[in-house]
């Protein structure tokens, strides 16, 4: 027997009730198990350990800011950062080349998302992640709120590839300021406050545009295609929410992936 709020119920009658009872549902259809931020910290965790094996294979370098505020290149930032061509990079045994997303290095687009430059950048990263993440996920749900992240990092990559395809980009900024556009369309949809999240979104336009070597097109990439996806979330019809929401999300991941291959094909045609 279970306790209850009155008495003790069977396992079996438990059982019958979950089976029945509709589960609880945001506003946006995504289940209220969100509001445990299980996505929000798994996405954090991944970045740490991505920080460590950075440690673990290349050295103490890919995490101190020795080479300016948000660190200096190295081997790990090659290793999955997102650039165009192939990469050469001499070490002590001899050049290792870096297979670019030119070359088929796709997966890039990825495993940028959880590479960054040096400690700063990446505690940086983490606390916006951790601040914004949380009330996304709650109002979302886990399944939407991933979806957001991943198609906002994607979209800020493919961007950084096609602008700067020369230059190696990392960082989980680009899904962040996708996070940042996706505060203000939920929060314009509920009919809150949204001067808050502006300032946020300025102050962080205007560090994206003025500190040197900072890829100004992964943000903005990561920014319209967080609005993007935060749009189709919010403002579809409830009868056939869930359905619109995952055909317009697999319409955005087919775009990203149609102008990557677009893209390829012009410079290796």
């Amino acid at each position: 027997m279970r306790d209850a709020s009155v008495g003790h119920q069977c396992p079996e009658c438990v059982a019958e009730g979950r089976r029945t009872q509709r589960s609880a549902r945001t506003a946006f259809g995504g289940s209220v198990a969100g509001r445990d931020g299980v996505v929000t910290k798994t996405l954090i965790g991944l970045n740490v350990i991505a920080a460590l094996i950075g440690v673990a294979l290349y050295g103490a370098d890919t995490l101190l800011p020795n080479g300016g505020l948000f660190g200096q290149l190295t081997q790990w930032q090659l290793a999955g950062g997102v650039f165009g061509p192939s990469f050469g990079w001499n070490t002590n045994q001899g050049v290792v080349v870096y297979t670019g997303v030119y070359d088929g290095g796709y997966y890039r687009l990825v495993t940028a998302m959880f590479i960054h430059y040096g400690i700063i950048h990446l505690l940086f990263n983490m606390w916006a992640l951790w601040t914004v993440g949380r009330p996304l996920e709650a109002a979302l749900g886990r399944f939407r709120f991933a979806a957001l992240y991943l198609l906002a990092g994607i979209g800020g990559n493919v961007a950084a590839l096609l602008i700067n395809p020369n230059a190696t980009s990392a960082g989980a900024s680009t899904a962040i300021f996708g996070l940042f556009a996706a505060f203000f369309v939920i929060a314009r949809r509920l009919g809150g406050d949204t001067r808050q999240i502006l300032v946020v979104l300025v102050i962080n336009l205007v560090i994206t545009f003025t500190l040197p070597g900072v890829s100004w097109a992964g943000h903005v990439g990561g920014l319209v295609t967080g609005a993007l996806v935060a749009a189709i979330l919010a403002y579809a019809p409830r009868d056939r929410r869930t359905v619109i929401q995952a055909v317009g999300c697999a319409i955005v991941l087919v775009a990203l992936v149609g102008i990557t291959l677009a893209k390829v094909a012009s410079v290796t045609a």
